[in-house]
């Protein structure tokens, strides 16, 4: 397995998660073009984004968020690996974030709502 510019952590967490959802490396093809936007001459000068596609699903990503090509190749291979488990139903961090950031919506519709009958019950009264 490569190890990427980050800590041994996060590489053991990305083998761990590769494993759990059954992908390899060898089922990756790997991409490396110039990245757009800020950056300079360094930019101009190397190939520092990474397209990504797994392809047992066809499923591809980009990743040239980090000036470094090391992290951006982690970074694709952890959007990759989500983008799998959310195709295969499973739970994955931002599926997780989105669920709690709905229910919290949704308590703030109830109270809004309750808020309103309550004022205008009260106006009611006062005629």
């Amino acid at each position: 397995m490569i190890t990427f510019a980050v800590s041994e952590g996060k590489n053991r967490q990305l083998r761990e998660r590769m494993a759990e959802l059954s992908v390899a490396e060898a089922d990756l093809e790997e991409r490396f073009v110039r990245s757009s936007g800020a950056g300079g001459q360094h930019l101009n000068k190397s190939s520092t984004c990474v397209q990504l596609k797994h392809l047992p699903t066809g499923i591809h990503v980009t990743c040239m968020t980090e000036r470094s090509q090391s992290l951006n190749r982690f970074l694709a291979r952890r959007e990759l690996l989500e983008k799998i488990a959310a195709a295969r139903g499973m739970a994955t961090p931002r599926s997780d974030v989105r669920a709690r950031i709905r229910k919290q919506k949704s308590k703030q519709r109830k109270r809004a709502a309750q808020k309103q009958v309550a004022s205008a019950g009260g106006e009611h009264d006062q005629e």
